[in-house]
């Protein structure tokens, strides 16, 4: 009996040791996500988490994405880019913004006039145009996906919008330095900083307002700051912000093929796409929090929305000088763009 009971307590050790050892090789490869915003923030929640667990599942159980919201690992917001570029983290998901002038191509998706309403043909826009005309740029990265967010509106504290002169003399808050370029044009003072020190400088009257999506209202609780929330006809923004989640290009080229794979078959066309849809949900669900707490949601007339763009053209003009001065093919960029966010918004 004791031979028996010895030999049983064997085999469930033996299992036990086998059931570890089959964890622990399931989990082959571990990535750190670093990101800017909240646990809570629709990005993390809508988008980072079910990319992560696809890629997870895509990999049989083999990749784990541990992601750390809030600049949990340390630094601030502008200090993305380069963790993923020194391997401090393995990927990032930021502005690309925040660190001006090192994505200069992708910015032709910010601009206002190139941008307008719709931020599923934007995405595709950069898919198909990334090969081409904007990997380049990402150097020391490899890019998972490229996406906007539904646009640029107007957040002000006490005072509504109208017009381009109800504008001016104002300080507004701008992420880009292609957006702080379109308030200079209409009279005002950018303030660049990042999104997460936005209620503190409203609230301290730092800023009169800001340009920004809706869908971040909840997450900052910018309803509490600001009385009015602006934008355009047919919901026609003023301009947007670029977005990137990218890996360590040296981590990426030590992974063997099919976990590349895992990662590449949940971050294709159809998931940059389905990124616009969830980002444009996530803006409807903003602005009516902030309606329901009594803001008021301004939605600007065709003809107020006409002035704007009169506004907005110079700073299309002042993007194609700038980087045709880098040797790019500014005007050329923008051209393409607006096709193919034309083509795509057309369903084409």
């Amino acid at each position: 009996m004791k031979t028996l009971k010895l030999a049983g307590a064997a085999l469930l050790g033996a299992a036990i040791a086998m059931a570890g050892t089959s964890l622990a090789s399931a989990q082959e490869f571990t990535f750190k996500l670093h990101h800017l915003l909240g646990a809570k923030a629709p990005a993390q929640t809508q988008m980072l988490e079910p990319w992560a667990k696809q890629v997870e599942e895509n990999s049989g159980g083999r990749v784990k994405i541990e992601i750390y919201p809030a600049m949990s690992l340390g630094g601030r917001p502008p200090e993305l880019v380069q963790q993923a570029r020194d391997g401090v983290v393995d990927l990032i998901w930021t502005v690309n913004g925040y660190t001006p002038g090192l994505f200069p191509r992708t910015e032709v998706f910010e601009l206002p006039g190139v941008f307008k309403n719709d931020p599923k043909a934007a995405n595709l826009a950069m898919y198909d145009m990334f090969e081409s005309d904007l990997k380049q740029e990402y150097q020391g990265l490899e890019v998972m996906f490229l996406h906007v967010h539904a646009g640029q509106a107007f957040h002000m504290r006490e005072k509504a919008v109208h017009t381009p002169d109800d504008v001016v003399g104002t300080k507004l808050r701008i992420p880009t330095r292609t957006g702080a370029w379109l308030i200079e044009a209409l009279g005002a003072a950018p303030t660049a900083m990042p999104v997460p020190e936005l209620p503190q400088a409203l609230s301290k009257g730092v800023v009169d307002g800001a340009l920004i999506p809706w869908e971040i209202i909840p997450a900052l609780n910018i309803q509490e700051q600001t009385k009015y929330q602006i934008e355009g006809y047919d919901k026609e923004r003023f301009g947007t912000t670029t977005f990137q989640v990218s890996m360590n290009k040296a981590r990426w080229d030590s992974l063997p093929d099919d976990i590349k794979k895992a990662f590449k078959d949940a971050s294709g066309p159809e998931w940059w796409g389905k990124v616009g849809d969830i980002w444009r949900a996530s803006d409807e669900h903003g602005i009516k929090v902030a309606t329901d707490a009594g803001n008021e949601h301004i939605t600007l007339t065709e003809e107020q929305t006409e002035a704007f763009r009169q506004k907005e053209e110079p700073v299309v003009g002042r993007w194609i000088e700038e980087v045709s001065a880098q040797g790019i093919d500014g005007a050329a960029l923008v051209e393409k763009a607006r096709s193919l966010i034309a083509k795509h918004s057309s369903g084409m």
